[in-house]
């Protein structure tokens, strides 16, 4: 976990903000910092990820974007730091961070890259899985490697014909002997073809959620075989394929929990994974705030620069205000997820819908003030516009937060 205990050195004063070709460090706009109200070690271990962010990914972000890199040392050197396993617990190699902690590390990754951040935040959401719902010999199997990053996870709930209709899936594990053998296919998987543990939803038992089970299924397991790498708008730094399963035997040791609980599990997993992706939507936001301060201030039109028109600064207004309230939510969705409070099934879900909606118009609005400028590869803005797009649809779409939150407040007693 080194990296994350450092209590001795200064607290960072600066936020580094990408642009393509080089780094530059701004003094931190007061209003937006991200730093506010946390405890020292979490302001320390804030840095580290600022720090990591600004040196290790975003110099290469275009290049991970437009060559279609997953940077595999690259998140092994986040590994190193603790950001493999950020809540899994110590005795199998995790950082035992708490899911604030977790979301104040990913909002400052993600202002090095959008694409990679949240590829590994669904990794941390996999090991934790496992840590969680795993026995002790499948918690020491697979959770050291993955929280070192020498091994990489995927999820795989969606199906081609189920999306937000997820206990309708169709991928069988019929048991026999000591395996089950599966059958079926997952779409859209981050990671499918280049990791090596694949958390699997099936079916074990009759239709609907409680008829689901789930399987870790290990890469080379014969079988398993994988779709071409699909071509996306954005998160191109991580690959995505389909996952197929052809009577691929699987052990009975590999099942986390008891048959019929992989529908719990997968639920379980996504309530942190949407305050996961919210908060990468954070870092996108925040970054895109301040090249939007840049360029108002050097841009030049009508004979002064752009920062003197007003309707540019009420715009710049409504996105840091905007930016602080996703922040506070997610934040707050965050901790009563830890403390398992009964709101917090619907406060990830408002926090996964309010902060991923307001952060893409927050990007939005920055490529915007760019101009033309906001539209070319060459500058980081239209990259975050592309990489958070996708940030509305997955980990639950946000009709589907809409349709949980609406369900706990009209039976709610």
């Amino acid at each position: 976990m080194q990296g994350l205990g450092v209590r001795d050195s200064p607290v960072r004063k600066v936020i580094t903000v990408t642009t393509y070709g080089f780094i530059c460090s701004v003094p931190c706009l007061l209003c937006v910092a991200a730093s506010y109200g946390l405890t020292d070690e979490q302001k320390e271990f804030q840095k580290v990820a600022f720090d990591f962010a600004a040196n290790e990914m975003a110099p290469h972000m275009a290049e991970w974007d437009q060559k279609e890199i997953f940077p595999v040392e690259t998140m092994r050197k986040a590994a190193e730091l603790g950001f493999g396993g950020i809540y899994v617990q110590p005795d199998v190699g995790g950082s035992g961070l708490s899911r604030l902690d977790t979301s104040i590390i990913f909002e400052a990754l993600s202002t090095g890259c959008v694409s990679t951040t949240a590829y590994i935040s669904i990794h941390n959401m996999c090991a934790w899985m496992i840590d969680t719902f795993g026995n002790t010999e499948q918690r020491e199997k697979f959770c050291p490697d993955l929280c070192t990053m020498e091994k990489f996870a995927s999820y795989c709930l969606t199906e081609p014909g189920s999306g937000s209709d997820a206990a309708s899936l169709l991928t069988t594990a019929q048991r026999k002997g000591d395996h089950y053998i599966l059958n079926g296919s997952k779409a859209f998987i981050s990671g499918g073809g280049d990791t090596d543990v694949y958390v699997v939803m099936c079916r074990t038992g009759g239709k609907g959620a409680k008829g689901i089970s789930c399987l870790v299924v290990e890469k080379g397991t014969p079988g398993l075989s994988f779709g071409k790498k699909e071509k996306k708008v954005g998160w191109n730094s991580q690959p995505t394929r389909a996952v197929i399963f052809e009577d691929c035997a699987v052990p009975v040791t590999n099942r986390l929990g008891e048959e019929g609980q992989g529908f719990n599990i997968a639920m379980k997993g996504l309530n942190g994974g949407r305050i996961n992706i919210a908060s990468c939507s954070l870092g996108a936001a925040h970054a895109s705030v301040e090249l939007a301060r840049d360029h108002l201030l050097v841009r030049k039109q009508f004979g002064e620069t752009l920062s003197n028109n007003q309707f540019l600064q009420f715009k710049l207004a409504e996105m840091a205000t905007r930016l602080v309230a996703s922040r506070l939510m997610v934040r707050e969705a965050a901790t009563a997820l830890q403390e398992g409070r009964r709101d917090a099934v619907s406060l990830c879900s408002m926090a996964k819908l309010f902060a991923t909606d307001e952060c893409f118009n927050i990007c939005n609005q920055a490529l915007q003030m760019h101009g033309g400028y906001g539209y070319l590869k060459d500058y980081a803005v239209q990259q975050f516009v592309r990489d958070i797009r996708v940030h509305q649809i997955l980990e639950g779409t946000n009709e589907v937060m809409r349709m949980i939150i609406s369900r706990n407040l009209l039976t709610e007693s």
